[in-house]
């Protein structure tokens, strides 16, 4: 006789679940079905956020975020071609002020969580709590943007920040959340700024004139007939030469003369060779390794314009490592040169 085994508990009978096959996908190439749910696109944003939150430190989802006096940290990337200030926001992201060469002081605040909804936000600087009654300022709206670095302040209002900073006071941008409408507050902590501040003040003294950006195709003009380098164009050159003495990526210099079409076509590729020349020369008086210089005339060959005068002119183009030169025109202003 088999033996049966007695349980306290009874077995109930449940009715299958009847399945919703709107929601079945075919099966996948390796055989199996994929269930998939009809999320909408911003509940699927929401439970990105929630997913954010299981493995990120700290309240995730909380509607202030901002360092306190343990966890405030600011800290200096620096080199001659960009000074960047930047401070940890826990929960949200990074706050940044940043001057490049050439250009002036900005500053933004960077997430990838991105909870504040784009539009029109507020910034406001405010006492930190040890410092009651003293009273909040309001810096003014700012655009808040669906990219990665939600808020970008120009020069104005990224000095505002750096001068409340420096006096004991925590600029503060509210803006609505993406998702239940609530407010997001981000605050930039004044603890530990002061000596950082400094050390990003001594980066920018060291900073070059200008950037990549600004001189990595320059144009120098001349008048007609000439080959003579202006006070201006002497200053171009040597920030030109400032900036490839430093950058060691750069690993050739085009310098491409051109004339107007007045006057024979062998006598203005006389005059562009010699407006080449001209300025390689002065590159090369500088410091500029000749090697990397490539002198080219075209004499008038490459108009960029109906006017003589905008065709008198030497180019210059800096290639870097990585630059594909690709088949370009030797075409002037802002324009590669071709090779």
């Amino acid at each position: 006789m088999r033996a049966r085994l007695f349980s306290p508990y009874r077995l109930k009978k449940v009715a299958p679940v009847p399945l919703n096959r709107e929601i079945l996908k075919p099966p996948s190439s390796n055989g199996m079905a994929v269930m998939t749910l009809p999320f909408s696109k911003k509940t699927r944003n929401l439970l990105g956020i929630l997913a954010l939150g299981m493995i990120l430190p700290g309240p995730v989802l909380a509607g202030s975020y901002g360092a306190g006096i343990a966890n405030s940290q600011w800290y200096v990337a620096e080199s001659v071609f960009e000074c960047s200030l930047v401070h940890e926001v826990p929960g949200y992201g990074r706050a940044v002020f940043r001057h490049r060469a050439g250009e002036d002081l900005s500053f933004f605040l960077e997430s990838e969580s991105r909870l504040m909804r784009p539009g029109r936000g507020l910034l406001v600087v405010e006492a930190p709590p040890w410092r009651p009654g003293v009273a909040p300022r309001q810096v003014g709206p700012v655009d808040v943007s669906e990219g990665r670095r939600q808020v970008s302040l120009a020069t104005r209002q990224a000095i505002i920040l750096a001068q409340s900073l420096l006096s004991g006071m925590r600029p503060t941008v509210t803006r609505t959340s993406w998702y239940d409408g609530n407010p997001v507050r981000v605050q930039v902590s004044n603890i530990n700024f002061n000596g950082e501040y400094q050390r990003y003040r001594s980066c920018a003294e060291n900073l070059l004139p200008v950037n990549i950006d600004q001189i990595g195709r320059s144009r120098v003009a001349f008048a007609s007939g000439s080959k003579k380098l202006s006070q201006a164009d002497m200053d171009l050159l040597d920030n030109i030469v400032a900036y490839i003495m430093a950058d060691s990526t750069v690993e050739r210099v085009f310098v491409d003369g051109h004339s107007d079409s007045i006057g024979s076509r062998i006598d203005n590729r006389a005059l562009s060779e010699d407006r080449a020349n001209v300025v390689a020369d002065y590159l090369k008086s500088r410091g500029v390794d000749p090697d990397l210089i490539t002198v080219r005339a075209h004499g008038d060959q490459f108009p960029v314009s109906s006017r003589p005068a905008d065709n008198r002119r030497t180019t210059i183009r800096l290639q870097r490592e990585g630059d594909r030169p690709g088949l370009q025109q030797a075409n002037g202003y802002g324009g590669a040169s071709t090779g």
